[in-house]
């Protein structure tokens, strides 16, 4: 448009249709003065005068009239492109990047996940189940989910659940047959079922009472590496397993399992959606992150 700006074409039409400098200054929020120049100059510019001024009236010309049936249709044009890119920022859309620890992506995936392509179908989610703790923004992840205590301090941290707990468990026949463990070092008479973490350790399993913290050893005949395995284990009556009680809730409350040590085994916080500060999140992340805080996690998926 070489010299001529959106703004100079805007206000041809304010002008043109209000018949008045100071009505369409208003509307343009600039001065009638620097309105008078802008269209000074546009008609400067094109060598061609568009407005017809009086002291009392403001008409358009010939040349005037068939500008502006001209770009009015192509202004309309820009700010509907405008308006639409706009509404395309604000609505969920694209790839969503989520890592989190299996046990972590077992927990939204019901509740969130699910429920979130259901609301979005522009979205596209990757969950990545890593048990060790990455850097997300090397990686690529647009947001991570781990406990609030291991959310690194450079990171934007939102709580999406309540505190949890570690539960210590077994079937009503193994407990019969084997009997039920009053304290943790009980544990060291019964068959547990053994966890190995990523790093190729073995997990020593973790009570406190009354600010007073231990670790127990256990043993047992298998070693698995997920807690789904554990509970799975557990559920066939080969033993005691440590897990979350997140997980097993439901089948608590069906009988199928039975909690024990519960006095012992310890709390921590809820989960966090972290992401890096001083970015700014997409529509996507934002709706995700309010969908989290809505269904706030709630131990309601049934482990079969």
């Amino acid at each position: 448009m070489n010299n001529t700006s959106l703004m100079d074409l805007k206000a041809v039409i304010a002008l043109a249709n209000h018949r008045n400098f100071r009505s369409a200054a208003v509307e343009l929020d600039m001065s009638s003065s620097a309105l008078s120049r802008n269209i000074a100059q546009l008609e400067h510019h094109l060598g061609i005068r568009l407005f017809n001024r009086t002291t009392r009236s403001v008409s358009l010309t010939e040349a005037g009239l068939q500008f502006l049936n001209r770009i009015t249709p192509a202004l309309e044009q820009i700010d509907l492109a405008v308006q639409e890119t706009l509404d395309r920022r604000a609505t969920p859309s694209g790839t969503l990047r989520i890592n989190a620890e299996e046990g972590m992506s077992r927990q939204i995936l019901h509740s969130v996940i699910i429920e979130y392509i259901r609301r979005y179908p522009d979205v596209r989610v990757d969950l990545v189940s890593d048990g060790e703790f990455i850097d997300i923004v090397k990686e690529g992840f647009d947001a991570g989910i781990r406990f609030a205590s291991t959310v690194p301090q450079d990171m934007v941290a939102i709580e999406i659940g309540p505190k949890q707990s570690m539960a210590v468990v077994a079937t009503p026949t193994y407990l019969n047959t084997h009997g039920m463990p009053h304290i943790p070092s009980d544990l060291l008479k019964h068959e547990c079922i053994r966890l190995r973490l990523p790093s190729g350790k073995i997990y020593k399993w973790e009570f406190t009472q009354n600010n007073e913290s231990l670790t127990v050893d256990v043993s047992g005949h298998l070693t698995i590496d997920t807690y789904m395995l554990a509970i799975d284990s557990a559920l066939s009556g080969i033993g005691l397993a440590y897990t979350g009680h997140w997980f097993v809730a439901p089948l608590i409350e069906q009988g199928r399992l039975i909690r024990v040590l519960e006095e012992w085994t310890p709390h921590y916080a809820g989960l966090c959606l972290y992401y890096p500060q001083g970015k700014h999140p997409s529509a996507a992340l934002r709706a995700f992150i309010d969908l989290a805080r809505e269904q706030r996690l709630l131990p309601s998926y049934p482990i079969l």
